[in-house]
């Protein structure tokens, strides 16, 4: 007699956990409580939905920080080329862009969830969508079923697949974590993760819409040197975001949920030295002498940070180039090295790319995705305690460990 799955959560991983069960043999029967599978699929990466990444397994799994040693086994098992392989057989062609990253050549989410969709309905599973599971029936230490309003549905194995709390629009809202802590698991705090950070003072706000592409960017927490990336960011009305805030975003949350003080320090020239565009600087004002102070700065800076430039480094912008001191040339030399904005937090989890927290992966099997705590009980995706930098990473650990919950729960344990 097959075995009876139940998954929960129509996303990448619950997606990819029930065609693997019933590839498996398994009779699999996904819950979903949307009104159709991978509404969160379908936003990622702007909508083009950055499938994964083509990185090296060591390079992909540092990405994940310390828990990331967590996933090598899924990651063995199914990794960036088997999920490619796979969607190339379901008709999804790919593109490999900047960074390793891989989207549909499409550029569409929608096609997909779609091919993912399709794949796991022609496996026979059963979808039930504007489901919600309201508890996990467990008897004797082993899960027999799930609570879905006045009916139960039984099953030999029951997969968690709900996703985090971001985008709460698209069905992430948490039921994993009280569904999870229904059972005695531990929940590590939840909090966002990849979010868009908000800075003091009316800085961001007059560079609002303005992309840096190539700065270095330092993250600073009680007046020490943290983290730092180079990419390109974006300012906003109310802070900054964009590829390398985002990635920087993790360690402000924590410090700022730990009461620390945290700035950001922009490098807006990262190719130079301080001795070499003292230099640069040293030509310009000589060379450019009768020039006012902000025609200048034109070559070193986008025309919007012109005026933003001068007030902080307190040159007026009509001042000639020859006039210039040296002392005023090693304010605008250490500002263009050292911009620094002071945070004072971080947008809501609704409003971030992953969630960070969930799911306590000491109490998960990695060789498995299996419970710990309960028999027959799996976790996949991000209800677990896993996140990762932008780029691809976070949707390859989705489908990974829903691939190894899956044919675990249906029997390849």
């Amino acid at each position: 007699m097959a075995k009876q799955v139940i998954v929960i959560g129509g996303g990448p991983a619950g997606l990819m956990a029930a065609g693997q069960a019933a590839s498996m043999g398994a009779d699999v029967l996904l819950l979903e409580k949307m009104d159709w599978p991978g509404r969160k699929l379908q936003i990622t990466g702007k909508g083009r939905c950055n499938i994964t990444n083509i990185a090296e397994m060591e390079d992909f799994v540092a990405h994940f920080g310390a828990n990331g040693r967590f996933l090598r086994g899924a990651f063995y098992r199914f990794f960036s080329e088997d999920l490619l392989a796979l969607l190339a057989d379901l008709g999804v062609e790919t593109v490999t862009e900047r960074g390793g990253r891989v989207f549909p050549a499409s550029e569409e989410a929608g096609d997909v969830v779609d091919a993912l969709v399709k794949w796991v309905r022609g496996l026979g599973v059963v979808i039930r969508t504007k489901t919600r599971v309201k508890h996990l029936l467990v008897e004797d230490g082993r899960i027999i079923g799930v609570q879905v309003g006045e009916k139960t549905y039984r099953a030999d194995s029951v997969i968690v697949a709900t996703g985090g709390l971001s985008y709460p629009g698209t069905g992430s809202t948490g039921d994993g974590y009280y569904l999870a802590e229904g059972v005695g698991h531990g929940i590590v705090p939840v909090r966002p993760a990849l979010v868009p950070i908000k800075t003091a003072g009316d800085t961001a706000k007059e560079l609002q819409g303005l992309s840096l592409r190539n700065v270095n960017v330092t993250l600073w927490v009680d007046g020490k040197k943290g983290a730092e990336e180079f990419g390109e960011m974006l300012f906003t009305h109310f802070g900054v975001s964009g590829p390398v805030i985002l990635t920087l975003s993790r360690q402000v949350v924590d410090a700022l949920l730990g009461k620390q003080p945290v700035s950001l320090s922009i490098d807006l020239k990262p190719a130079l030295d301080e001795k070499k565009l003292d230099a640069r600087l040293l030509r310009d004002f000589d060379q450019k002498g009768k020039q006012h102070f902000q025609r200048i700065l034109k070559d070193l800076l986008p025309q919007s940070m012109i005026p933003v430039c001068a007030d902080l480094v307190g040159i007026p912008p009509d001042k000639p180039g020859h006039q210039i001191t040296s002392k005023e040339r090693g304010r605008l030399r250490s500002w263009l090295k050292d911009f620094r904005l002071e945070v004072t937090g971080f947008q809501p989890i609704a409003q971030a790319i992953v969630t960070a927290g969930g799911v306590d992966i000491r109490e998960v099997d990695p060789r498995t995705m299996a419970s710990r705590l309960v028999e027959g009980l799996y976790f996949a995706g991000e209800v677990l305690d896993i996140d990762a930098d932008t780029g691809g990473y976070n949707l390859q650990a989705a489908f990974s460990t829903g691939w190894l919950a899956g044919r675990s729960a249906a029997g390849d344990g």
